[in-house]
């Protein structure tokens, strides 16, 4: 009876856990259905709301990047602005600063250059170019010559001054015993041609350094010029294509205008250009840095400005023309290199000439200047020069 009972309790035991197995199925079964629709729609709005992230995130950037464009723009047109304000406040800074060391030029100018025309103790005049023409005590007939052709005389030079603001002048020093028969010969030929700028330099050969040196500290402190122009008496210059070449820099502060070469450095004794101090430049050789040949070059009045200034310390080499190029060396210049400046004599200037592009300046490289200029100067003027009107009709 027992055991009976205890089969059935058995059954019943089984029967029970299969009905709970089936009816946990069942439960899950729903609870998973009925979770299903919920996810999706999760998902869904899940997704919804990340296009909507993105969306704004694009839009968000599309602003930003014409924000970006637009402050580019903005900047750019800033940097602009900022450029050209730099660029004035350099050129007035330059303006200043010119103004200042011709001021200190003017008030170091040595008194007794006052004995020539009695204009040092003058206020500078203003001028457009000065051109130096180089002499020696025993050129007068190189100095006839130049007068004779391209140099205006008398009232024309000096209407050239006052029309134009071209000034010339026959530049030297005086002789080792001043006061003696040479710079009496002189003293003599400038109250006929009141054409000489005097300076205080005793002349030499090699000494031509320090003359230049004299020259543009000269100048400075008596004309307040655009530019300065150094040229030998032995060479032929056309006046008109000068000025109207010169006109074309005339904007820029720091110009030296010639025609550039590097020559060799010559360190043999005995020979013409020797160099002593060729162990400077390098090895046996070598060749100078560029520089304007001696012939005919221009400095901007800054540069004529900063040798005036610098004139006690700035080295002299044995060549005038390096002595030069040193000097700039290091500075903020602009070197142009125009080779109207050395045209060769007849018939290479008359060619050009005829061609309408008439030079700056002709002479014989062999000769370093036109080869027997007194006898030629006038046969070159005559089939290089511009015309006698050029100068005058000139625009500059």
């Amino acid at each position: 009876m027992r055991q009976k009972g205890a089969a059935v309790s058995a059954k019943v035991f089984v029967i029970a856990c299969i009905a709970c197995f089936l009816a946990g199925m069942l439960f899950t079964d729903r609870l998973w259905t009925s979770s299903e629709p919920h996810d999706e729609q999760y998902d869904r709005e899940n997704i919804s709301g990340h296009d909507e992230e993105l969306k704004y995130a694009a839009e968000d950037c599309e602003k930003k990047t014409k924000a970006a464009a637009m402050e580019g723009r903005d900047l750019l047109n800033e940097v602009s602005r900022t450029h050209d304000a730099i660029k004035t406040l350099d050129k007035t800074v330059s303006m200043l600063e010119m103004e200042l060391a011709a001021a200190r030029a003017s008030e170091a100018g040595s008194p007794t250059l006052s004995r020539s025309v009695g204009e040092q103790s003058k206020e500078r005049h203003k001028a457009f170019v000065v051109v130096g023409i180089n002499t020696a005590f025993s050129s007068r007939k190189r100095r006839d010559s130049v007068r004779e052709t391209w140099m205006p005389q008398g009232e024309k030079l000096k209407r050239l001054e006052k029309e134009k603001g071209i000034i010339i002048r026959f530049v030297i020093g005086h002789s080792a015993t001043p006061g003696g028969i040479l710079d009496q010969a002189i003293d003599s030929e400038d109250a006929e041609h009141h054409d000489f700028l005097r300076l205080d330099h005793v002349e030499g050969y090699h000494e031509l350094s320090a003359k230049t040196k004299a020259y543009f500290a000269t100048a400075v402190a008596k004309w307040d010029a655009d530019f300065y122009v150094k040229v030998d008496d032995d060479i032929h210059v056309n006046l008109g294509v000068l000025a109207s070449t010169l006109a074309r820099h005339q904007s820029k502060p720091r110009v030296y205008i010639g025609c550039m070469k590097s020559g060799p450095v010559l360190s043999q004794k005995g020979v013409k250009y020797h160099e002593p101090e060729h162990w400077k430049f390098g090895e046996e050789g070598n060749k100078y840095f560029r520089h304007a040949t001696g012939q005919l070059y221009v400095v901007s009045r800054d540069l004529a400005t900063y040798i005036s200034i610098n004139k006690p310390i700035l080295h002299k080499y044995a060549n005038e023309d390096v002595s030069l190029g040193a000097w700039f060396i290091g500075l903020d210049v602009e070197q142009i290199d125009d080779r109207s400046f050395c045209c060769g004599t007849p018939p290479d200037c008359e060619w050009k000439a005829q061609a309408g592009n008439a030079c700056v300046a002709s002479f014989d490289w062999s000769c370093s200047g036109i080869c027997k200029s007194v006898e030629r100067m006038s046969e070159v003027h005559k089939r290089c020069g511009e015309g006698d009107d050029a100068v005058w009709s000139g625009l500059f």
